[in-house]
């Protein structure tokens, strides 16, 4: 009996399908996020250069030009980095010590059902009160000085850090813990390991909260008394100016404190969320 004869089929390239796509330059340039939001704050520039020209009336609304360039001029000067500089120094001590006192309430909320009550009902009391509503009480506490910028500060930080926080910590699931469990973790090592990764996408959007509310509670307490006895950061700046009806540098200053802004979320935050929450592949 002869042996069945091997058929060979050749793969026609017209019916082949083409797996990888290379793709045109302008596709590539829209996958980028930093060139997209670029191009958007590039167009809300020149909406603001033209409304300014439009107006033809620097004293109620500069331009964008007009506005860099008395932006640049202070730089140069040593004036906005050095109040910028006293303002982040305000923030940082207000935001660290809230960070602390919200981490304190949080172990004492997981830790046991007193310290849930405790938490909650705290939170349902402060949360709601504006921060810039306890300005007169704390002026009477600690005087006309940093003190009081740094007690509204905190208060301002630490119920958003604190809910977040305790919320992304009950939400860990059973599973998850049993995982660890089950690993031999035990104590710190559940935490570090199993509770502190799972619990980190509101941990950090607390903190980001935290961040915008104790930086716009800062630029307006310093828009009431400064830091110290009529001198302090950028909101300071931007009220002297505008009582000197500088308002190109009232400007100036707004947009410092816009830059700084953006700074914090699109570099520092995102960089954290980057290395932490997609490198474990927590969010897309």
């Amino acid at each position: 009996m002869a042996p069945r004869p091997e058929i060979v089929r050749e793969t026609s390239a017209a019916g082949a399908i083409s797996v990888e796509q290379r793709l045109s330059f302008a596709e590539l340039a829209y996958r980028q996020s930093w060139l997209r939001k670029a191009v958007v704050l590039a167009a809300l520039a020149v909406v603001w250069e033209i409304y300014g020209r439009w107006l033809d009336n620097p004293l109620l609304f500069p331009t964008f030009s007009a506005t860099v360039e008395a932006f640049v001029s202070s730089v140069l000067s040593g004036e906005i980095p050095a109040k910028a500089l006293i303002s982040l120094q305000t923030l940082a001590i207000g935001y660290g010590i809230g960070i602390g006192l919200a981490a304190l309430l949080t172990t004492l909320a997981i830790g046991s059902r007193i310290g849930t009550d405790l938490l909650e009902t705290l939170t349902a009391m402060f949360n709601p009160l504006p921060a810039i509503a306890l300005l007169p009480l704390a002026l009477i506490w600690f005087g006309l000085g940093q003190g009081s910028v740094v007690f509204v500060l905190v208060h301002s930080v630490l119920w958003a850090i604190a809910l977040n926080t305790h919320a992304g910590f009950r939400s860990v699931s059973n599973t998850l813990k049993m995982v660890g469990l089950n690993y031999g973790l035990r104590n710190l090592s559940l935490v570090r390991a199993i509770l502190i990764p799972a619990a980190f996408p509101s941990i950090l959007t607390g903190l980001k909260v935290g961040w915008a509310f104790a930086w716009r509670t800062l630029i307006a307490a310093e828009l009431v008394f400064g830091v110290s006895s009529g001198s302090g950061g950028l909101g300071w700046y931007i009220f002297e100016n505008r009582n000197a009806l500088e308002t190109t540098n009232v400007f100036a200053g707004l947009f410092t404190v816009i830059m700084i802004g953006l700074f914090v979320e699109n570099v520092i935050f995102a960089n954290i969320e980057k290395k932490t929450i997609r490198r474990w592949g927590m969010q897309h």
